[in-house]
């Protein structure tokens, strides 16, 4: 469990070896799988200006036509080969919006391109993916980021400036618990695709406790300004097994740090 735990940890900031170049020019990127629902985010950006999608990796030609629809998709831009897409695209970087198994892959095709990646939350499925991962950024000096939406909430942002620059007031984190989740990701109408992987313990990694569990670990690491715990431990459940047979759709874990605790 604990292993488990480092592959979030490893996730937060991500691992960056670049200086941070900024420009008035779009990124070009690559996006590398559709079947993850968050890729929408991507698509429904136009008027940001700051992204331009240069290639778009989907083997699923289903998938592909449902999107292009959607969004009014140029067929110049689909793929059906990872490498073919690098290759030919050329991106900056490229976004990965398949399972998370698909990560490891991405990032081996990406880094010795020197082309940036960034990965939905979390990092990896293990911390044997993770530890490739971190490998082949550092040796291809690329930024490899995970995008975890609750980086991007201010009101995270407030309590951790409390706690850092107002700690006479605050004092130091002690306890911190941290709630995620929703109905399930059938209840709330994920796309039949995102659901196949989602409830597939080696695509996944696991359920509950990969999909929401990487929340609490990211926003515990970063309060704890990287400090490693010195024990993790985790009960998960499966309160519909009708729905999720193969993986847990709820857990606990329990991180123990010297002086804190978080409860997720």
């Amino acid at each position: 469990m604990i292993s488990l735990l480092l592959s979030f940890l490893l996730s937060f900031t991500g691992i960056q070896n670049h200086q941070n170049i900024t420009s008035d020019e779009p990124v070009q990127i690559a996006v590398a799988g559709l079947t993850h629902d968050h890729v929408h985010w991507i698509f429904g950006r136009d008027d940001i200006g700051d992204i331009e999608v240069v290639g778009i990796y989907e083997p699923n030609q289903e998938l592909w036509e449902r999107y292009k629809n959607w969004y009014d998709l140029d067929d110049a831009l689909h793929y059906t080969d990872l490498e073919a897409m690098l290759e030919n695209a050329t991106p900056e970087a490229v976004t990965a919006f398949g399972s998370t198994y698909d990560h490891l892959r991405l990032v081996e095709a990406s880094a010795p391109r020197s082309i940036d990646v960034m990965v939905e939350k979390p990092l990896a499925v293990n911390m044997d993916h993770a530890s490739q991962m971190k490998q082949l950024a550092e040796e291809y000096n690329i930024h490899l980021i995970t995008n975890y939406e609750t980086t991007w909430y201010a009101s995270n942002h407030e309590v951790y400036r409390k706690f850092k620059e107002e700690s006479e007031t605050f004092g130091r984190v002690r306890k911190m618990v941290v709630h995620d989740g929703h109905q399930g990701p059938k209840e709330i109408g994920v796309s039949s695709e995102f659901l196949e992987w989602l409830t597939d313990p080696v695509l996944n990694g696991g359920g509950a406790l990969m999909d929401f569990g990487c929340y609490g670990a990211n926003l515990m690491t970063w309060m704890m300004d990287g400090e490693e715990p010195v024990s993790v431990v985790a009960v998960t459940q499966t309160h519909k097994p009708h729905i999720y047979a193969e993986v847990d759709d709820e857990a606990t874990i329990i991180v123990e740090y010297e002086r804190a605790q978080g409860v997720i």
